[in-house]
């Protein structure tokens, strides 16, 4: 059904690639206004913006940190004063780190909660001082919040963990404006960061039942489900896209 996003606006952070590119494109091609903020990648993200806009969309790559409070705040100033408001909010952005904990460095630590939470509290406390009644807020999450079948995740898991409280909390906060908030949970998903041909993808697909890994475009479908009026009563809801990882 196209269309079903048209007159929205929506940001996902961290959309340079992977997961998050995947996710601004299929935005788009429900007709939403896309903004898309990138840290280091400024190519890759000007091609997601072309790849949008040669499609006859409208789309917008902003540089900022996810890790930096006020380079956060001011991408959603940019986004409304781009496209006159905000609808729908992605919070994609997010790293990986992986140690047995008594050799987990502090630095990675911090970096993992700046980015991880720190990130996605800002992102969302400044979307909602914009976002128009009705709107959407669609966290990325992990299923490793609720399985970790591997050593060395326990911080990564801590940080999807939180993830799936503040989901629960922000739904009841916003229920009044009919916002609706929702964490998805992918499984192993084939991007630059975790090939489905890397070192470990042996091992990791043998804890999916559908025995291989997702496509970043099978997890957009359903954001861009969630983003839409067909999922106006889904709220407060973790949601695994996982092949049956945590099954």
């Amino acid at each position: 059904m196209p269309n079903l996003l048209a007159g929205k606006v929506a940001l996902v952070t961290g959309a340079a690639r992977g997961i998050g590119a995947a996710i601004a494109k299929r935005l788009a091609v429900d007709g939403a206004l896309v903004a898309l903020t990138f840290s280091a990648s400024p190519d890759q993200a000007h091609a997601v913006v072309g790849s949008i806009e040669g499609s006859g969309g409208k789309a917008l790559a902003i540089q900022a940190d996810a890790a930096n409070a006020e380079s956060t705040r001011a991408a959603v100033a940019l986004t409304v004063k781009t496209f006159g408001a905000l609808d729908i909010l992605v919070n994609n952005a997010g790293i990986v780190a992986v140690a047995p904990i008594d050799q987990f460095p502090y630095e990675d630590f911090e970096k993992m909660i700046a980015i991880n939470i720190k990130g996605m509290f800002v992102a969302t406390q400044e979307a909602v001082r914009h976002m128009r009644d009705g709107g959407r807020i669609i966290h990325i999450g992990s299923c490793n919040s609720d399985r970790v079948p591997f050593q060395g995740g326990s911080v990564y898991a801590l940080t999807k963990a939180a993830v799936v409280g503040f989901t629960r909390a922000l739904a009841r906060d916003l229920g009044h404006r009919a916002i609706t908030v929702n964490n998805v949970q992918p499984g192993p998903t084939d991007t630059d960061m975790n090939p489905a041909q890397g070192p470990s993808a042996a091992g990791t697909v043998q804890h999916v039942a559908l025995r291989r890994y997702a496509k970043p475009q099978e997890v957009a479908n359903f954001v861009a489900y969630l983003a839409g009026p067909e999922a106006s009563f889904i709220t407060g809801a973790s949601l695994l896209v996982d092949g049956g990882y945590a099954a």
